[in-house]
């Protein structure tokens, strides 16, 4: 029997969703950041600054940013972390990995980057002080498993943090429903001459988990002092958790 998981609001097999999810990706890459800076009207570089202040990045710390695309956390963690340091920029898709090497590399970073799924890190036990996830873990067919391999890859004391978009508040749902089922898409097709991707994001959003159910998919993956902070009235949200 093949098992199935959501793609948006479709229902596909397991493995037809990894291929799906490429697609979406291999399709608005090269317009990805532009993209980014109209859908949230610039907010998610606030968010970005939030999760980095958050992470509290020292020099010398070992990063793994998963999911990385273009290279925003990475960027920030490798220049925080400093020569001494050790930051990996991965990601599962090679359209978006390549984008991001070579925004690292324009911008004078060179750090290692790899072609890597989450939820089989190619990395040792207890390697990473800070493990990070910004809008790529709604996208994982098996989030527990992925959350479950972020703890592993953690040092005693490390952080894990997922920014991820959430549930907003009630008061704006009927308004941000309307934006992201008919504005969004009529944006990426103008943008990026690809609306079904955007329609996709915008299902892939309202089927992720909401923020306390994120809550407790990390507490159950073995992570301590979990919290979250609610950005731009639940839009989006940063979860943080601790490996004790």
């Amino acid at each position: 029997m093949t098992n199935t998981t959501h793609f948006g609001y479709r229902t596909v097999a397991e493995d037809d969703k990894v291929h799906k999810v490429a697609e979406v990706f291999h399709s608005v890459a090269a317009k990805y950041d532009v993209m980014n800076d109209l859908m949230s009207v610039g907010l998610h570089r606030a968010w970005k600054a939030f999760t980095i202040a958050q992470a509290g990045v020292r020099p010398g710390f070992k990063v793994l940013d998963i999911a990385g695309g273009t290279g925003d956390l990475a960027a920030a963690f490798a220049r925080q972390a400093g020569p001494g340091g050790e930051v990996w920029l991965t990601d599962i898709n090679e359209s978006m990995l390549r984008v991001g090497r070579d925004r690292l590399l324009n911008k004078g970073i060179s750090t290692p980057t790899l072609i890597c799924d989450a939820e089989k890190l190619p990395f040792p036990d207890n390697y990473f002080d800070r493990v990070s996830v910004a809008f790529g873990l709604r996208n994982m067919t098996h989030k527990d498993a992925a959350l479950a391999e972020m703890r592993r890859v953690l040092k005693p004391g490390g952080k894990l943090l997922v920014l991820e978009f959430s549930k907003v508040a009630e008061i704006l749902k009927k308004p941000y429903d309307l934006y992201s089922f008919s504005i969004l898409p009529w944006l990426g097709k103008k943008i990026a001459n690809d609306a079904d991707s955007y329609r996709y994001l915008a299902e892939s959003i309202r089927m992720h988990p909401d923020q306390e159910a994120l809550k407790t998919l990390m507490q159950e993956a073995g992570l301590d002092r979990v919290d979250y902070f609610n950005l731009s009235a639940g839009v989006a949200a940063l979860h943080t958790g601790i490996k004790l």
